[in-house]
C-alpha cells in the first residue's frame, strides 16, 4: 500500500531512515511532528500508545516478524522526548526498525530525544536497526539524542545496527546493556560528521551472566571542523568475553577522541579493546587516481567502503 497521508518531504525521510517506500507488512507506528499518525498491530506484535510513547509486546515464539517505528520531524522548532518500551517474549526472532529523520528549513532548532527500553526474553533473537538522518537548508540545528537500554536474558542475542551518516548537527547517543548467562550483544556503529557537527557515542556494557559476550565495533569519519567522542566501557562480572573496537578516519581540522575502558571483576573475564585513528593513506588515493578518479572521488569511495 502506498503512502497517502505524508508529504513528499516526509516520504523522503521515511525512505532514508527506514527504507520504506510504502506501508510495511506487519506491525508499525509512524510518528510525525510529535504525533502518532498511523499505527497497526499484528497477530503476534501488539503496538500500544502509553503516555505519548509506545509499549510494544512481542508474543513468545514469534518468528521472522518485524516492527517499524520511524520518527519524522518536518517542521522547524519542534522538540520532543519519547519513551518506547519493547517487551520481547522468549524464543522469538524479530527485527525492530527504529530510525529518525529531521527536515529543518527554518531558523529554530529541531530536536528529538528517543528512549528505547528493550526487555529481551530467554533465547530470543533481536536485530535492532536505528538510522539517523538530517537535511534542510535552514539555519536551525538538527539534534538527535537517542538512548537505548537493553536487558538481555539467558541465551538471548541482540544485534544493534546503528548508523548516522548525514545532516545531524548534534548528537549524544547512549547505549547500555546488561547481558545475562550465555547471552550475546553485538553492536555495529557507523558515524560521519562534517562542518561543525558534534557527535558523542557512549556505550556501557555489563557482562553479568556466565559465558556472556559482547562484540562492539564503531567506525567513524570526521571531516572539516567536526568533533567526535567515542566512549565504550565494558564490565566483566564473571566468566565472559568482551571486545570493543573504535576505528576512525580524521580529515581536515576535525577532532576524534576515543576512550575505551575495561573493568574485569573476575579472573575469568576476557576483555579486549582496540582503538585506531588516522588519515586516509596517500597511496590509496594515488592508486585510485591512476584509475581515473579525482581526489575527491577517491576519498568518497574510500570513506564509503570504510563505513560499510
Amino acid at each position: 500500500m502506498e503512502f497517502c497521508e505524508f508529504s513528499e518531504v516526509e516520504k523522503q525521510m521515511l525512505k532514508e531512515v527506514a527504507g520504506l517506500y510504502a506501508v510495511p507488512e506487519g506491525a508499525y507506528n509512524f510518528r510525525v511532528n510529535g504525533k502518532s499518525v498511523s499505527r497497526k498491530s499484528s497477530s503476534n506484535i501488539d503496538v500500544n500508545i502509553v503516555d505519548g510513547g509506545l509499549v510494544i509486546n512481542v508474543k513468545p515464539g514469534t518468528k521472522n516478524e518485524s516492527v517499524h517505528i520511524p520518527v519524522v520531524l518536518s517542521k522547524t522548532g519542534l522538540k520532543e522526548t519519547v519513551k518506547n518500551t519493547f517487551n520481547i517474549g522468549e524464543n522469538t526472532d524479530v527485527v525492530i526498525i527504529a530510525g529518525c529523520g529531521i527536515y529543518n528549513c527554518g531558523e529554530n532548532n529541531s530536536e528529538h530525544n528517543g528512549v528505547h527500553i528493550l526487555n529481551v526474553g530467554k533465547n530470543a533473537k533481536v536485530k535492532y536497526v536505528e538510522k539517523h538522518y538530517g537535511t534542510g537548508g535552514g539555519g536551525g540545528a538538527r539534534i538527535l539524542n537517542p538512548t537505548t537500554n537493553a536487558y538481555i536474558e539467558e541465551g538471548a542475542e541482540v544485534e544493534m545496527d546503528l548508523e548516522q551518516i548525514k545532516g545531524v548537527d548534534s548528537t549524544i547517543r547512549k547505549t547500555t546493556a546488561n547481558v545475562g548467562k550465555n547471552a550475546k550483544l553485538i553492536i555495529r556503529e557507523r558515524l560521519m560528521t562534517h562542518g561543525r557537527q558534534t557527535a558523542e557515542s557512549i556505550i556501557e556494557t555489563t557482562l553479568a551472566g556466565e559465558n556472556s559476550a559482547a562484540d562492539i565495533v564503531s567506525r567513524a569519519v570526521a571531516q572539516d571542523l567536526s568533533r567526535q567522542k567515542f566512549n565504550s566501557h565494558i564490565v566483566g562480572e564473571g566468566k565472559c568475553r568482551g571486545h570493543s573496537e573504535c576505528d576512525a578516519i580524521i580529515m581536515d581540522k576535525a577532532q576524534v577522541l576515543a576512550e575505551p575502558a575495561l573493568d574485569a571483576k573476575s579472573i575469568d573475564a576476557e576483555l579486549v579493546h582496540e582503538a585506531a585513528i588516522g588519515k586516509i593513506a596517500g597511496e590509496q588515493i594515488i592508486k585510485l587516481e591512476t584509475l581515473g578518479l579525482t581526489k575527491a572521488e577517491a576519498e568518497s569511495l574510500i570513506i564509503n567502503g570504510f563505513l560499510k
